[in-house]
């Protein structure tokens, strides 16, 4: 090896040998006065939250176990009466109830909840059942559309309704709804997803929370569930919403505080939902969104734990 190609052989090993305990130092400084604070400052937004999420269920736990022990139910903390025939009035004291239905494709249930819905227990005259059909197999909205003339030829005011595009998707369908002119007459709406089946009186338990209480919005039901028994996964996802309705939206609902709108079993007064906008296509959680807005309007909620859908 000649005496030039040592020399440059040296000189690329001292330049490289440099080049790697820069870096080294760099990345020592980076860690130091970056990295390292960063995830100090995570660790700490992590423990803040982890020790609010204990308080919050060590109060929830409390107070659950005060409402149970109390016995502070629904019925006890607001006004509440059973609503009376009366035929000399054709029961016009019963509100107008508007039953909404929002499906698609729904083939295996549609059958299911429009008839639970049209065998719920109110006056035929103060009722209008509207079915939301967005979907888009024509075969099954065949079927959907003769269900529903086959229960208005019983004598049903049943509606079916459909839309040449599904914007805002379940949100939109319900904002659509509601656009009828039919629905002017409507005071309150209750809502069910297609898999969601009503027992008859299940009006007749919620209506008068509003009808006696006019600063009740909102009145949600509890969910259960034909399938809870049927695996293990089942039945920790029937535990882990029963906490849900029987602590959350229990607690919510005792202490007079916000808890959300499922999405489904419960029932608005349409007055709270106009007042709060409106549905909005602008979010997948269409749900807690009108709920925020109402609630900011000052609308109560109030939650039912012994009406099960």
């Amino acid at each position: 090896m000649d005496l030039v190609s040592l020399i440059s052989e040296t000189v690329i090993q001292l330049t490289g040998d440099g080049v790697v305990q820069e870096l080294g130092v760099i990345w020592q400084h980076t860690r130091e006065l970056l990295i390292v604070p960063i995830l100090k400052f995570s660790v700490f937004i992590c423990l803040t939250m982890s020790v609010m999420l204990f308080i919050e269920r060590v109060y929830m736990g409390v107070v659950i176990l005060f409402v149970k022990l109390s016995g502070r139910k629904p019925e006890n903390r607001y006004k509440w009466a059973e609503l009376k025939d009366d035929v000399e009035t054709a029961n016009s004291n019963y509100p107008m109830v508007l039953v909404q239905i929002p499906m698609y494709n729904e083939k295996e249930v549609y059958q299911l909840s429009i008839g639970a819905a049209c065998a719920l227990s109110w006056p035929s005259s103060r009722l209008i059942i509207q079915v939301l059909d967005d979907s888009t197999n024509p075969d099954i909205k065949d079927l959907v559309e003769i269900e529903c003339q086959m229960w208005a030829s019983k004598g049903i005011n049943i509606k079916y309704e459909i839309r040449s595009n599904r914007n805002g998707y379940k949100a939109g369908a319900l904002k659509e709804g509601l656009k009828h002119a039919y629905v002017e007459t409507c005071d309150f709406v209750a809502i069910f997803d297609a898999d969601f089946q009503p027992d008859p009186d299940f009006l007749c338990q919620s209506i008068p929370y509003f009808v006696h209480n006019p600063d009740i919005g909102l009145v949600q039901a509890r969910w259960k569930f034909v399938n809870a028994n049927e695996c293990w996964m089942t039945r920790v996802q029937e535990m882990s919403l029963n906490y849900h309705f029987r602590v959350e939206q229990e607690v919510g609902s005792s202490t007079y505080a916000f808890f959300g709108f499922n999405g489904t079993a419960g029932v608005w007064r349409i007055d709270a939902i106009k007042e709060a906008g409106g549905w909005k296509d602008r979010t997948t959680v269409e749900d807690m969104d009108l709920a925020v807005r109402a609630s900011l309007m000052g609308w109560k909620f109030v939650y039912i734990g012994d009406l099960k859908v």
